[in-house]
């Protein structure tokens, strides 16, 4: 799951018109106890007068009439105006827009979205709690998480038996009602979860002192009371036995501790991969020595005199060496880049990626974004930057995919993954007929405040998103082998909206624009 701004749009929007129409609701149930309050007030005054004297009173005629009617009409038109509902707007209302509203998978999808950023951007709970993050807008309103926030977060990590999130969850729900929040969770709850979930990550001693607390607060708690006996019985038997430890069994043992401390968070299927991805979209780890940096440059291109580049060249910066990727800047105008946009929203859906088996599209985990394509000939704009692509790259875009547009709203990403089918994946292209894909044009369509590179697992590079500009490298060597250093990945957008469309190019066409070579390192 990802937080999509296409269609989280409309749900502000959505709320907007509900705040309205609860406003509305309001209004309308003001305006009738206002009426029901005047109707008592002057029954009040009368009702007082009247009982001073019955008899005096009720010799009146007129005022015998109006006690008849009062109670004969009246107080029955009181009555229904008691009993109507002012709510049927606002209800019906809320009914017609709930079809639209987000479900329990969608929130559960959102709360692991946040998680995932915790642990890729080693953000702590505080930081997230607070709407501390680095690259927010100072000026863009936002509301603190409150206790049950972190409380609803530290239980769908429980419910997904990820302790190590539930610990760090619970643990900042309960200093937030240690600082005073007023919340409407129970403190003893937090610490049930909280000591339950440190013990299952082995922390007997921890576990033993929230249990403790728990207990002076509810002295009763029947499941604290068993664990407060079973955790003292485990400790004992654990000291035990580290007491009769000789000193290697005691370095044995500590140095298990350690690597167990290491390893916290990290799921089990956690590769050396996955730590070199989160460490280049923090922007560590990056590969590139001083001498190579060198080498590099940024120049005007006319791309091999070009009749259209040659008075206006392109800005041409060298982003890598091996391989070659370079970035080309102002390469989309503002007004082409809300053109695409504009064609792409009513049409984004949740990205396919093709099944290296089947070859059939199908939605993946780990291609988290909303995608549309766009053909040269529903608009000028398309054809226009598809033949810009062309001048550029000098490749054939005729037998190439069309314009991909993906949205990224935050914690969208795309885990390492090859443009180019593999030799184990025959059929990746087939039915397009173009053979493989030669090579990636990539336009980033936004600036993302933080969050959202491309980087390159392999070779330990990482490109940020700036708007307009576009990154351009080749999948193939010009043997038409594969090559495996273009293994790349796309960072999960931290704060921002990342935007970019695509252009794969195909190895058809290509024949005199980049001709073969038996050489795989060209």
């Amino acid at each position: 799951h990802a937080l999509w701004s296409n269609g989280m749009t409309d749900l502000l929007y959505t709320e907007k018109d509900l705040v309205t129409s609860l406003k509305d609701y309001i209004r309308a149930e003001e305006d009738k106890l206002e009426q029901v309050k005047k109707w008592a007030e002057k029954l009040d005054v009368l009702s007082a007068t009247a009982t001073q004297d019955p008899e005096g009173f009720l010799g009146h005629p007129v005022n015998a009439f109006k006690l008849m009617k009062r109670l004969n009409t009246e107080w029955g038109e009181l009555e229904s105006l008691v009993l109507k509902d002012m709510s049927d707007g606002f209800i019906s209302n809320l009914t017609i827009q709930r079809q639209y509203f987000p479900n329990d998978d969608d929130q559960t999808g959102a709360a692991k979205a946040l998680m995932r950023l915790q642990d890729t951007y080693r953000l702590d709970t505080h930081t997230i709690s607070s709407g501390e993050l680095p690259g927010t807008n100072k000026d863009v309103a936002m509301s603190p998480m409150t206790v049950e926030d972190c409380f609803e977060l530290g239980k769908i990590a429980y419910s997904d038996a990820d302790y190590y999130h539930t610990e760090l969850w619970m643990e900042q729900a309960l200093k937030q009602l240690d600082g005073g929040e007023e919340s409407s969770v129970d403190m003893v709850t937090i610490l049930d979860y909280l000591s339950y979930s440190i013990y299952q990550q082995g922390e007997l001693e921890r576990a033993l002192d929230y249990t403790k607390r728990l207990l002076k607060l509810d002295s009763a708690h029947q499941r604290a009371n068993g664990n407060l006996k079973y955790f003292e019985y485990q400790l004992a038997k654990q000291n035990k036995v580290e007491a009769a430890e000789g000193q290697k069994e005691k370095e044995t043992r500590e140095r298990e501790k350690r690597e167990a401390s290491d390893k916290k968070g990290r799921p089990a299927d956690y590769l050396p991969e996955r730590r070199k991805y989160e460490e280049l979209c923090r922007g560590e780890g990056i590969k590139m020595t001083l001498r190579r940096q060198s080498r590099m440059f940024c120049r005007y291109s006319d791309n091999n005199r070009h009749p259209l580049y040659v008075l206006g060249p392109v800005k041409q910066e060298d982003e890598w060496d091996r391989p070659r990727i370079i970035r080309y800047h102002d390469i989309l105008s503002n007004s082409e880049i809300e053109k695409v946009k504009e064609l792409a929203k009513p049409r984004l859906r949740r990205a396919t990626i093709s099944n290296p088996i089947t070859g059939v599209l199908e939605t993946a985990h780990y291609r988290i974004s909303k995608s549309a394509w766009l053909t040269a000939y529903e608009d000028p704009v398309v054809d226009k930057i598809n033949q810009r692509i062309e001048d550029i790259t000098g490749l054939n875009v005729k037998t190439a995919e069309e314009l991909q547009v993906a949205n990224y709203g935050v914690g969208g990403q795309y885990e390492p993954h090859f443009d180019f089918g593999r030799k184990d994946e025959p059929d990746a292209f087939k039915e397009l007929g173009t053979g493989n894909r030669i090579a990636t044009w990539l336009i980033y369509m936004s600036d993302v405040p933080s969050g959202g590179a491309t980087v390159f697992t392999d070779v330990g590079a990482a490109v940020w998103p700036k708007k307009g500009s576009a990154v351009f490298w080749y999948n193939l060597f010009a043997s038409g082998e594969g090559d495996y250093s273009t293994r790349h990945a796309a960072c999960p957008v931290l704060v921002g909206n990342k935007w970019v469309s695509n252009k794969w190019m195909h190895e058809r066409g290509q024949e005199f624009r980049r001709r073969c070579t038996l050489n795989e390192s060209e």
